[in-house]
This record gives structure tokens, sequence and C-alpha cells, in this order.
């Protein structure tokens, strides 16, 4: 009779992250929520990740009520003095890097913190990544044209974003 091993013959193989490079995202054409979960899945594996192009991301559904609910969530503050806060992102990269944390176990574990600073969001591409490869999911891409998707910078300006 048989005998059967529930161990394995082979060692299993780690995988080997090469953390001096960062990775770098290319947000053009790509929905924001969709985009943000990928990142959060790459940020809980241990990597460096760069969002270029934050102004360029899509949000789908129709303007007029993805801006009526972000000015309702502006409307959120204080009672005693709005300097207290919450504080609320209102340009593209901050919004963004706000989405991904949301994602995170951000308030629950410390590794959600840390998982955090190895985010880097930014308008337009930096003198920094400019020369390292950048990839998209394909995923998060955008399936019909354009113009039924806005874009966060256009967003931003109606929320009242500045300096992009």
């Amino acid at each position: 009779m048989a005998k059967w091993n529930n161990r394995k013959s082979q060692p299993e193989q780690q995988q080997v992250i090469d953390l001096s490079k960062p990775i770098v995202v290319d947000g053009t054409n790509l929905i924001a929520g969709r985009l943000a979960s990928n990142v959060a899945k790459l940020l809980r594996k241990g990597n460096r990740v760069s969002v270029v192009n934050c102004d360029k991301i899509m949000m789908s559904g129709k303007k007029a009520s993805i801006v009526g609910e972000y000015e309702e969530f502006l409307k959120i503050n204080s009672i005693i003095n709005y300097k207290h806060g919450p504080k609320h992102p209102r340009r593209p990269d901050t919004v963004i890097a706000r989405m991904i944390r949301g994602m995170l176990p951000y308030e629950d574990k410390p590794s959600g913190k840390t998982d955090l600073s190895r985010l880097r969001t930014y308008i337009g591409v930096p003198k920094e990544v400019k020369g390292l490869e950048k990839i998209q999911f394909e995923k998060a891409m955008i399936r019909h044209d354009s113009s039924r998707y806005t874009t966060m910078a256009e967003i931003s300006r109606y929320i009242g974003g500045t300096n992009f």
C-alpha cells in the first residue's frame, strides 16, 4: 500500500523583490478605483510605487454627480473651528493618494502606515522617474470612449484644487 507524503518534494521559491527602483504606474486613461486597488496590492507586497499623471486618471459616472458628491464631502468639518480638520484633498495627486490609503489597513495596523510611506503620487512625470519603465494595469483601463469619463484634473478644478 502506498504511503502518501504531505511534504513538498521541492523547497518553496520566494519571490525576490527589487526595492531599489520603484514600480512606476502611468495613470493615463485608467479608472481611479481600479488603479487604487491594484496599487494597494503592490504596496501590501512591499513594493515602492510611484503613480504618475494623476491628473489624467479617469472617474466613471456623470460629472455633475461626481462633483456634487465631493462637494457634500467637503462640507464635513469641525464644529468648533475648520482648522481642526478633517482636511480634504483637492489636488489630483492627493485625492488619489487618499483613495489608495482607504484601501490599506492604515488605522488598524502599523504595516498600513509603512505601506503608505512607500507610495508617491505625481501630477505629470517628474525627472526622478522619467527614465524608468512605466506600467499600466490592463483591468483598470477605460472600456469606452473617453467622453463618458471625467479626468481628475477637471474634477479638481470644480472643487477648488490649485497648483497643477
